[in-house]
């Protein structure tokens, strides 16, 4: 078993020469905003204005540390090491006594000992890109100063403009500090503020402890422990580097959250089954492991995360491109986005990683899934046996099934089930009901290359809900008769604009005219025009309404 150390300590020897802070390539970089750092000022004041001599935890810092050995790589506690860091080195460079800033200065950087062999650096080195920066911006004494006259133009990372606005910020409070006020916070901070410090020297011990620990700040995702494992199979050097800066392109591209959500695809892609577990646990085992570690990290990064994150933004942002077809392909993507699941994304991605250069195929496979994904959403498929299907599917695609998977296809009984659904009241099924409708309202200018963008679009009635006694619609329909067609698709239309409950009961003839036009409601889908030409709207206008509607969604969707 690995040697386990836990101990709470005072920030006089967290930031002393038993610690040489080190944040890994495959971090990260810092990035606590200003409402952040002044929290943790906010949370250090309210200690020190409490007047208690109790000791104030600031959380928990996870390192991969040897028990002889100062050098410690930070696996969970960057943002808050690097805050305290600017923090510290605010109040040296405000300091009005020289003995007080020597003493801060040494907490910020080690100043050497010929005696014990030490030399003299900074206590915390961040990651290549951004050390330089910190160290001379920051570390340095006196450098803080200066940091409210540095141009925006000269920071070259994200990570380097919130150092500098966090510590503007910092310095921003603190100068309107007494002398002996900020030496009170000083005291605090050195002799009554904790860490508890976690340290092993197994990196992979620990991950699982600060998998299973609530650490404040921006913690760590799966990812970011997956980019430890195959950064670090890489070793050091230039490969690692590339490696790092291709990982952090990729991450940038997505957006944090997108990123990590990458990485549920990918478990999919290569696992083709449900999730059982977590994915921290199911992807090193059901992927990194089987096929690239160890050994075979550069593969993972250039041939499995750099082309699937590009697929992904494509997917995502609706920006396939091709010298033809590209139009078809990305208006797929945009259907799909509509579905209210991202089950069909594992299956999507692989179609782009690996046909990505054929937009007939692609135009081609996305229609089917499509269909798959839109009969399953309308059937309301419970969500284990969407994912089954999907795996099926994956595992046909893997073998060269291609466009004729059987997975791929609809059954007679799942075409039978689709279809009556869409015969049914489609409107009191909340979650499809837009989606069926805009899907119609596709097929019906098909070609004629209409997009959509309405920040709003509502889905009404034509023949009311309640239509009020003594008016046309209760004359035109027998009881039994609305309470048939009321929520059928040939009674929906769609507006882009809010519901108007006192026009929704309109006769016929005056709702065309205030409600389904006018200004705040231009009606531009092609289900409503079709309404505004029809001239009554009765139980034989709602059958062949229906009828013609349904034929073609079934056509459109093979049904």
């Amino acid at each position: 078993m690995k040697q386990l150390e836990a101990h709470e300590m005072p920030l006089d020897k967290v930031f002393c020469s038993d610690y040489d802070f080190r944040i890994p390539q495959y971090q990260r970089p810092y990035a606590w905003e200003v409402e952040q750092a002044q929290q943790l000022l906010s949370d250090l004041t309210e200690a020190l204005d409490g007047g208690a001599d109790e000791p104030y935890f600031l959380g928990s810092i996870v390192l991969v540390k040897q028990p002889s050995d100062s050098v410690a790589q930070v696996i969970d506690g960057q943002q808050r090491l690097t805050t305290l860091t600017i923090l510290l080195a605010v109040l040296r460079d405000l300091a009005e006594d020289p003995a007080l800033q020597s003493e801060l200065d040494a907490a910020v950087c080690e100043p050497g000992k010929i005696s014990k062999g030490l030399s003299a650096k900074p206590r915390l080195t961040l990651r290549p890109k951004d050390a330089d920066f910190f160290h001379s911006r920051v570390q340095t004494k006196g450098a803080t100063l200066s940091l409210a006259d540095l141009p925006t133009a000269e920071l070259k990372t994200d990570a380097q403009k919130a150092i500098r606005d966090n510590a503007i910020a910092l310095a921003g409070e603190l100068s309107g500090w007494t002398a002996a006020r900020r030496l009170e916070l000083v005291q605090m901070m050195i002799v009554r503020t904790f860490l508890v410090v976690v340290s092993t020297p197994d990196l992979s011990s620990a991950h699982r402890i600060f998998s299973v620990m609530n650490s404040r700040g921006l913690d760590l995702t799966p990812a970011d422990i997956f980019k430890s494992q195959i950064i670090g199979d890489l070793g050091e050097g230039g490969a690692a580097d590339a490696a790092a800066a291709k990982w952090e392109d990729a991450e940038q591209a997505l957006g944090r959250d997108d990123f990590a959500e990458l990485f549920l695809h990918l478990r999919m892609i290569y696992a083709k089954e449900r999730a059982k577990a977590e994915l921290l646990k199911e992807f090193p085992r059901q992927v990194l492991e089987p096929h690239f570690l160890p050994g075979k990290a550069q593969r993972f990064v250039d041939d499995v995360l750099v082309p699937y994150a590009n697929a992904y933004v494509q997917m995502r942002d609706h920006r396939y491109g091709a010298d033809a077809g590209a139009d078809q392909v990305n208006a797929w993507f945009r259907r799909l986005a509509q579905i209210d699941n991202n089950d069909w994304r594992p299956s999507a991605l692989w179609a782009l990683r690996t046909r990505g250069s054929d937009p007939e195929w692609l135009n081609s496979f996305l229609r089917a899934l499509e269909r798959l994904s839109a009969s399953m959403f309308i059937r309301r498929m419970y969500t284990t046996k969407r994912v089954q299907r999907y795996a099926e599917l994956l595992r046909d695609l893997d073998s060269g099934a291609g466009l004729d998977s059987p997975s791929l296809q609809l059954t007679e009984e799942e075409r039978n089930a689709t279809r009556e659904r869409l015969e049914g009241p489609v409107y009191l099924d909340i979650r499809t009901r837009k989606y069926i409708l805009l899907r119609l309202d596709e097929v019906l200018v098909e070609g004629s290359g209409v997009l959509y963008a309405h920040p709003l679009i509502t889905v009404e009635h034509v023949l009311p809900q309640n239509p009020k006694r003594g008016s046309q619609w209760m004359s035109d329909f027998a009881d039994e008769e609305r309470q048939f067609w009321t929520n059928r698709l040939a009674n929906l239309v769609l507006l882009n604009r809010y519901k108007n409950s006192q026009a929704q009961n309109y006769d016929f003839s005056t709702k065309k005219e205030r409600y389904f036009t006018g200004k705040l409601g231009v009606v531009n889908f092609a289900l409503t025009t079709q309404v505004l030409r029809t001239r009554t709207w009765t139980p034989v206008t709602l059958q062949k309404r229906q009828d013609a509607l349904l034929d073609e969604l079934c056509s459109a969707w093979k049904l």
